[in-house]
């Protein structure tokens, strides 16, 4: 750029700067220093257009504070227009004796193309606009920017509290964060200058009124007195040209007076007001009944049929075309769906979040279809509601899919990614389960039952019949998918159970038990303990259906252990009753495996000595303690028996952990979690002689 260019954009900006200052100082002298009625015409006309065009400018606005600067230029077209009523009574005042033209055409124009000449009627049209912009539009507006103002500051702490929650969220950056602070800031100041301001308008129609009574007032005397006009001459200069002076001034204010209300009494909104009218009132619903009423006055005798029934045909024409507009775009298919792009690649095409995955080949396809009853999406629903209820926590979503790289009827179940089963089922036929007790056996596709292990076959439902009365367990093809998901959910519970399912039951314990959770978390337990110590219970199947049992023991053990695996086992032995309801009702026995006193003291010294060892019992000694357990286990657990095994509480997570992935459906208890008075029966002891008579005894715990 050149150094001439530079130089005329510098004085374009300097001269743009000087501009508001130079009016502020014209505004001062026409209160100050004479001028001719050319000049004052001139201004009076600038007076009216810079009022429409604050009234335009305020119509189109799409939100309020589009017209920031608005209370600013509200009161310098205040100041002008009273500066402009102080130049007009200096003219009126000294030069009103002349005639009417002498204080300008403006003012005589008003004078006699506005009320006839008449100063009587100019008098009464005055008194009417003042009543209509001081008592109605000013007051209203008023008011309005008063509880605007008020509201708005009222607002203003939660709405920057509610700025800082999004930021540290992270759903606003700095920079936006930033933005939205000076738009609440800009708001606030807005609607407290918009409360001033009003008092401008309503200060200038006040002044108005004294600036009329002044001007006749003294007008009459200068002109009876210093003038030797008579006091009906005097009058019809004096008082007419008071009454134009008035009515040019307050035509302008008029105007500010409805685009201040225009202003203040706005609703945010993408469109501006005439948008939003036009939007509003564009529906034929609105028109009809505007239609039909008047049609039905226009046929009423005594009135004015050739003006209502018009403005009833012209109503009637605006619903047809509104109703059939409205009907054209309900035609108008929507706009189709951009076509993919093959060489676009999604965040859902390499990542999945599901916790619980159900794939299934092609031909099992049939069991979600809807259209054929979706039989295993309905028995997922029951099992995730009725594993809810079991469980204390609501088991996350299924996501069922077909996998093409899948065997036709092979199906596989996932937890968070992980493969944990798998196997094929036939949607067209039958499983039968060999229950242990056939009376004979009938030929079909051999397979395993993929929940028990149990020995099955394949067949058509044609021999459903046959194979009950062989006795045979018959199941069909989604219930044998169904139940294998069960199972998986049970036992992956301590998977599915994250910081936010803790943070669920914590809230919902909230509403019944608020101080027990004001004292169990943040302090002493954070949410990532209190998950994890949830997911060590899920994972030895103790359920969290009572949390706040189990919530109230977190909160006792926290306060004197410092040790996680040791809390954990203090927990257990807090909730010892809701642990052994688990396995027997109330009224009955607990059937219990113990250890030989010998083989007791041997693993209790190995796990004193390896304390700190995640593995404390040594291999050859946990291969050994392994085999015996399932040897007088597995026989129990093939009669369908419920029992635990129970053994010291020092040596209990230990053994836990050794025979869990070997015989997980063998719960391992201490001494100390079997409650007070509860019956138990021996019914085997490793390492020993099992009892020839059944051994009831109580137990201390």
């Amino acid at each position: 750029m050149s150094r001439a260019a530079m130089t005329r954009q510098a004085w374009i900006g300097a001269g743009k700067g000087a501009v508001l200052p130079f009016a502020i100082l014209m505004l001062v002298m026409l209160m100050v220093v004479p001028i001719p009625a050319t000049m004052l015409d001139v201004g009076f006309i600038v007076n009216i257009m810079i009022s429409l065009a604050v009234l335009m400018v305020a119509i189109n606005v799409a939100k309020p504070l589009d017209f920031s600067s608005f209370p600013t230029v509200l009161l310098f077209a205040t100041l002008l227009r009273l500066a402009l009523n102080v130049a007009s009574t200096r003219v009126v005042l000294v030069n009103g004796h002349e005639g009417t033209a002498a204080a300008g055409h403006v003012i005589e124009a008003f004078g006699h193309f506005l009320i006839g000449g008449d100063y009587a009627v100019g008098i009464f049209v005055f008194m009417i606009l003042m009543i209509i912009n001081l008592v109605v539009i000013t007051k209203g507006a008023g008011r309005v920017s008063e509880v605007s103002a008020r509201f708005t500051l009222d607002a203003l702490p939660g709405k920057q509290m509610a700025i800082d929650a999004d930021l540290n969220a992270g759903l606003l950056t700095p920079e936006e964060a930033k933005v939205r602070r000076q738009e609440v800031a800009t708001e606030a100041d807005f609607y407290g200058s918009m409360d001033g301001a009003s008092k401008f308008v309503k200060g200038d129609a006040v002044a108005g009124v004294l600036i009329l009574v002044i001007n006749i007032l003294g007008g009459l005397i200068l002109g009876t007195v210093s003038h030797g006009l008579s006091m009906s001459e005097a009058a019809e200069i004096y008082v007419l040209l008071a009454i134009g002076d008035a009515l040019v001034a307050q035509v302008p204010a008029l105007l500010l007076s409805i685009g201040a209300a225009a202003i203040v009494t706005r609703v945010s909104s993408p469109m501006d007001l005439n948008g939003q009218i036009t939007s509003q009132f564009g529906s034929h619903r609105a028109w009809t009944p505007v239609a039909v009423i008047l049609f039905i006055l226009g046929i009423l005798p005594g009135m004015p049929h050739l003006i209502v029934l018009p403005a009833a045909a012209l109503a009637g024409y605006v619903a047809w075309k509104l109703k059939k507009g409205a009907d054209a775009r309900a035609a108008v298919p929507p706009p189709a769906p951009p076509a993919p792009n093959p060489a676009a690649i999604g965040w859902d095409e390499v990542s999945d979040d599901a916790a619980l995955g159900l794939e299934l080949g092609y031909g099992l396809v049939g069991l979600v279809d809807e259209r054929k009853g979706a039989p295993l999406m309905a028995r997922i629903t029951g099992i995730r509601r009725q594993l809810s209820r079991e469980l204390g926590f609501v088991i996350p979503l299924v996501r069922v899919r077909d996998n093409m790289a899948l065997a036709p009827n092979a199906y596989r179940i996932t937890v968070g990614g992980v493969i944990v089963g798998e196997d094929e089922i036939y949607p067209d036929e039958l499983l039968a389960l060999d229950s242990g007790d056939l009376l004979n056996r009938i030929e079909g596709r051999a397979a395993k039952d993929p929940t028990f292990g149990l020995d099955a076959v394949w067949i058509p439902p044609a021999q459903r019949a046959e194979a009950i009365v062989a006795g045979y367990t018959v199941v069909d093809a989604a219930t044998v998918a169904a139940t294998h998901l069960n199972q998986i959910i049970q036992t992956a519970a301590a998977d599915l159970f994250g910081m936010d399912e803790a943070q669920k039951l914590l809230d919902a314990l909230k509403d019944s038990a608020p101080q027990l959770v004001a004292n169990l978390t943040p302090n002493p337990l954070s949410l990532t303990a209190i998950a994890a110590m949830c997911r060590a219970l899920l994972a030895e199947g103790v359920p969290l259906k009572d949390f706040r049992r189990i919530a109230e023991a977190m909160a006792d053990v926290a306060r004197d252990e410092p040790d996680p695996a040791q809390m954990v086992e203090k927990v257990r032995q807090r909730i010892g009753a809701l642990i052994v309801q688990t396995l027997v009702p109330v009224r009955m026995p607990l059937p219990v495996i113990t250890l030989d006193a010998s083989l007791e003291s041997l693993l209790t010294q190995a796990v004193r000595t390896g304390r700190d060892a995640t593995h404390p019992i040594e291999p050859g000694l946990g291969q050994k303690l392994v085999g015996a357990v399932s040897s007088i286990a597995g026989p129990l657990l093939g009669e369908g028996r419920r029992f635990a095994l129970v053994t010291s509480p020092l040596a209990r997570r230990a053994l836990s952990r050794l025979l869990g992935p070997h015989l997980p459906d063998v719960p391992v208890f201490s001494f100390l979690e079997i409650p007070d008075g509860k019956a138990v029966e021996v019914i085997a002891i490793v390492g020993g002689e099992v009892p020839q008579t059944m051994i009831n005894q109580e137990v201390d715990a």
